[in-house]
Order: C-alpha cells, then sequence, then structure tokens
C-alpha cells in the first residue's frame, strides 16, 4: 500500500461498497415510515395540541410577515379557524417568543394546500419526519460503515411513537430536530471528506519524500473551504431559528467537529497536531459556523424587518439612546425584543398536568397527551358506553427504555475505548438533553425530547451492532446475533402497531384506551 491508501485506511477505515442497497433500503423503509405519516393526515380536522399558536401564527406570518394577536373578544378563535374562518386576528402585533422559521415551514403546507385545510397545517412538518427517516438510515450507514445498520436505524425512527406523533402535529419542536440532525448530518459528510482530503494532502508529502515532523507535516495541510461544514452552520441556524434551543446543538457540534480535526492529525502523524487542528481548522471553524449560522438566523426576522407593525419594531424609534445610537433602529428594536424574550423563556413556572423533570424523559415517565375526547355510544363512531379518542406523544418503549441502558454503554466505549461514534452520538445528547437539566424548574415537557430523538435511535443501533458482532466474528455468534437484534426489531415495529390507536386519535372503547396506559402518570 501506498501512504496515501494506508493514511486513508487509517483515517476512514472500511466503508461500505454496496451503493445501491446503501440508497434502495433506507428509502423503501422511508416511503413506509411517509405513508404512515400522511395517511389521514388531516384528522382529527382540530387543532390540536399548541397547534393553536403555530398553526395560526404561521398564516399570519403568510398575510403580515409576523403574527399578529387574537384579540379577547374573539371567543372561539380555534373553532372559527378550523370551520373555515382563518381571519381571527385583530390589528396588533402579538408577543411570541420564538423565532420565525417554524412559522415559516408550517407556512409552506398552508399555501400549498390552504390554510382551512388541516393536512397543510402539518403537510411541511410530515415531510421532514420523513425526510429525516431517509437521513437517518444514511447517516447511519456512514457512522458504523454499514447499510444494515444504516435500515435498522431508519426502521426503528420510522416506528417511534414519539416520533410519529409529532410528525404529524403542526408543531416546532420537530422542525428544530430536522434541522439540528442536518446539520449533524452535513458534519458526518465533512468528517468523511476532509479525512480523505488529508490522507491525499500528506499521503503525497510522504510520497515526495518529506521527512515526518518537517515541513509542511509539521503542522499539516489547511483542508480548504469544507462546504459541508457550511452546509451544517446554515442547518443550525435554522433550528436555532425555529427555536433557542438549537443554539445548543450549534455550540456542541461546533466543538465535535474541530475534535475530530484534532483527532485526524494526530492519526495522521502531524507532530504538532493540537495546534495545527486549532489554528489551521478551529479558527476558521468557529468562523464558519457562528457567522453563517448568525447570518442565516437574522435573515430568517426579514419579515419583521419589512413590517412596520410587528411587536416592538418601532421600540428604538420611541427610546432613543446615547450610548447606541449608532446602531440601526432596527437591529435595536430586535434586541429589545430578544431580552424580553429571554426573560419569559428563563421564568415561565406556570403549573401544567404534563410538566415533567427531565430525568423522566427517557423512561417516558409522563407522557404528553396532544388530543383527548370521550364519545359515548352513538358518538363519532363509538359502540360502546365510553370511547376514548386520543394522541399521545409516547415513545415506543423498546426504544426509549433501550436508550437509557445503551447511554451508559456509549459513555463506557467513549471513555475508556475512544469509540469516535459512541462520541457523535453523546454529542447528540448533549446538544439536544442536557441543557434541559439547567431549567428544572421551569415549565418544561417530555415532548421536548423529540429534538434529540435521532441521537435516540443512533444509540440503540450502535448496542444492536455490538450485539450481532464484528464481521469477522464466527458464524454462529452473527447468527444468534443477527436474531436477537431481528428479534428485538420486530418488537419495536410491534409495540407501535400496539400504539397506534392512540398515536391516531382513533375511537376505541375506554377499555382499550386503558390497556395502552401502562402506568398512572400516563393518564
Amino acid at each position: 500500500m501506498t501512504p496515501t491508501e494506508q493514511l486513508r485506511s487509517r483515517l476512514l477505515g472500511t466503508r461500505p461498497t454496496d451503493r445501491l442497497w446503501g440508497w434502495l433500503a433506507p428509502l423503501i423503509v422511508a416511503a413506509v415510515g411517509g405513508f404512515l405519516r400522511f395517511w389521514k393526515l388531516g384528522d382529527p380536522h382540530q387543532l390540536v395540541f399548541d397547534e393553536t399558536y403555530y398553526v395560526k401564527q404561521a398564516y399570519s406570518m403568510i398575510q403580515h410577515g409576523f403574527e399578529e394577536r387574537v384579540p379577547d373578544n374573539i371567543k372561539y378563535p380555534d373553532a372559527m379557524f378550523t370551520s373555515g374562518t382563518p381571519d381571527v386576528f385583530g390589528t396588533t402585533a402579538d408577543f411570541v417568543v420564538h423565532p420565525p422559521v417554524g412559522k415559516w415551514v408550517i407556512a409552506v403546507g398552508e399555501q400549498l394546500f390552504g390554510v382551512t385545510s388541516s393536512v397543510g397545517w402539518r403537510f411541511s412538518v410530515a415531510l421532514l419526519g420523513t425526510l429525516s427517516i431517509l437521513m437517518i438510515g444514511r447517516a447511519g450507514r456512514r457512522l458504523f460503515g454499514s447499510t444494515l445498520m444504516g435500515t435498522i436505524a431508519a426502521i426503528l425512527l420510522a416506528f417511534d411513537g414519539h416520533h410519529f406523533v409529532h410528525s404529524r402535529t403542526g408543531l416546532l419542536d420537530l422542525i428544530v430536530m430536522f434541522w439540528a440532525f442536518a446539520g449533524f448530518c452535513a458534519l458526518l459528510v465533512d468528517r468523511d471528506r476532509s479525512r480523505e482530503i488529508l490522507a491525499r494532502k500528506v499521503g503525497a508529502l510522504r510520497e515526495a519524500g518529506q521527512a515526518p515532523g518537517t515541513g509542511r507535516l509539521l503542522y499539516g495541510p489547511w483542508l480548504g473551504w469544507r462546504p459541508w461544514r457550511w452546509v451544517a452552520a446554515v442547518c443550525l441556524g435554522l433550528s436555532a431559528g425555529t427555536k433557542w434551543s438549537g443554539l445548543f446543538f450549534l455550540a456542541v457540534f461546533g466543538l465535535m467537529t474541530v475534535l475530530w480535526d484534532v483527532g485526524a492529525r494526530r492519526a495522521a502523524g502531524i507532530r504538532r497536531w493540537f495546534p495545527g487542528a486549532v489554528v489551521l481548522d478551529g479558527v476558521f471553524a468557529g468562523a464558519v459556523m457562528v457567522g453563517v449560522a448568525a447570518s442565516v438566523y437574522l435573515a430568517s426576522w426579514t419579515g419583521w424587518f419589512l413590517s412596520k407593525d410587528g411587536y416592538d419594531r418601532q421600540w428604538a424609534i420611541t427610546h432613543p439612546s446615547r450610548s447606541f445610537g449608532w446602531v440601526p433602529d432596527a437591529l435595536r428594536s430586535l434586541w429589545q425584543y430578544h431580552q424580553e424574550m429571554y426573560r419569559f423563556n428563563i421564568t415561565l413556572s406556570s403549573p401544567h398536568p404534563y410538566k415533567t423533570n427531565p430525568w423522566s424523559w427517557l423512561i417516558q415517565g409522563r407522557p404528553t397527551s396532544f388530543f383527548y375526547e370521550g364519545p359515548k355510544k352513538g358518538q363519532d363512531g363509538c359502540t360502546v358506553d365510553l370511547c376514548s379518542k386520543a394522541i399521545t406523544s409516547i415513545g415506543t418503549p423498546t426504544i426509549w427504555w433501550g436508550a437509557a441502558v445503551a447511554l451508559f454503554v456509549l459513555l463506557f466505549m467513549w471513555a475508556l475505548r475512544r469509540d469516535w461514534r459512541a462520541g457523535a452520538i453523546l454529542a447528540g445528547f448533549v446538544g439536544g438533553y442536557l441543557p434541559w437539566f439547567n431549567y428544572q424548574q421551569r415549565t418544561i415537557y417530555s415532548f421536548y425530547a423529540i429534538a434529540f430523538v435521532p441521537w435516540i435511535v443512533l444509540a440503540v443501533t450502535y448496542v444492536l451492532g455490538m450485539v450481532i458482532g464484528p464481521e469477522k466474528a464466527s458464524r454462529r455468534r452473527r447468527k444468534w446475533g443477527l436474531a436477537t437484534a431481528g428479534a428485538y426489531v420486530v418488537l419495536t415495529v410491534a409495540l407501535f402497531a400496539f400504539f397506534y390507536p392512540i398515536y391516531t386519535a382513533q375511537v376505541i372503547p375506554c377499555t382499550q384506551w386503558s390497556w395502552r396506559m401502562w402506568f398512572p402518570s400516563w393518564i
């Protein structure tokens, strides 16, 4: 092997070669998952849970570029909106506490299908949910070097109840997840592309006879503009532009990609690998990730900038400043708006029946009920004395309980075995899960966990890969491993089917609903 080939093998490992199935298998799973998500997407034709905010606000964004307030004299705005009178707004701007991107995403579906269509309310989120199944199949293949493992990851995401419910509801949190995971996927591609460039450049220098630790091998070469890192920054800016919780993903993944570069230079035999990675990669990465993400975030407020009546839009004009008068009025007004948003977000502590502590999220301690009605005999197709019609965001237990165990395996494999794949998956937990422990006194809900569900699935897939065993393992070992992993996947799909009626607001006897409420805290 040439020096370049040796470096490529060391830096990239064994890559899967089955390109056809590498695309076809995740596409098939995404098609099945998409069918389930789009089937009767418009049922129920009611604003479910926090759709009461975001679906109506999306329509206001279409009309005015910002969110208008529903006046107090309209007593039943949801009923008006769903019955074909969507213009339930007054003439004043509303104070909203989340940036505009997610509402613009929902607005796309409303434009395509009409604001009176409940399919339109949910179309964009269902599409992103379906695309994320394909994405995790491809990301899992790249992460684990196996089409089989990527396909398993796609199946698990397709049949996770938490992901499924959010994919069929016009809320913001799956949009946060989609853009954060898209950024992660882009960085995975960047990792492989940059290591390929590093192997080629360092290998060429060695083949030219340059001694190790001298010349360009002292700090290593610059790896170029790295367009996939720019793509990641755009995606992470869109995630933060949906909810501020996306900022944590930006910070964590920005650090992650620099640490990958540090490891790459060290593995390539660069003598001063740490300063080389920091100076040649880290500074540029920071500028790209922060600069591009900030620009995307700011651009997402274009509708507000172009308006005259957006909330706080004229604040700077009525509050002149001697110290910051040089700052454009629009930016000073936006800063004031953001200060008000921040105060609201950190002080929200009103009681709520579905308020939860993040310690219980992995074990599904208190799933959020999005919708519930109790039809009686003769109502809505009910054939017994009392029925239930519910949408409850319960994650498929085998996946979430399995992830609670897998988390300890990942910590061991990253800390003691230095497995970069375990570290990458843990980064998703750190960006999407860990920050909520700092807000345990705030009113927060378990459905926020949708933001890190791809890494829940990848954590379980990682452990299933260990169960199956390496390709060099004995035939008997692989046979039993595949059988065990297969049984787990089948059980997961079966549990999803069991909970399906309470994911999709089907009218079922109340006793059958009770069978699915395994714990008192689920009611």
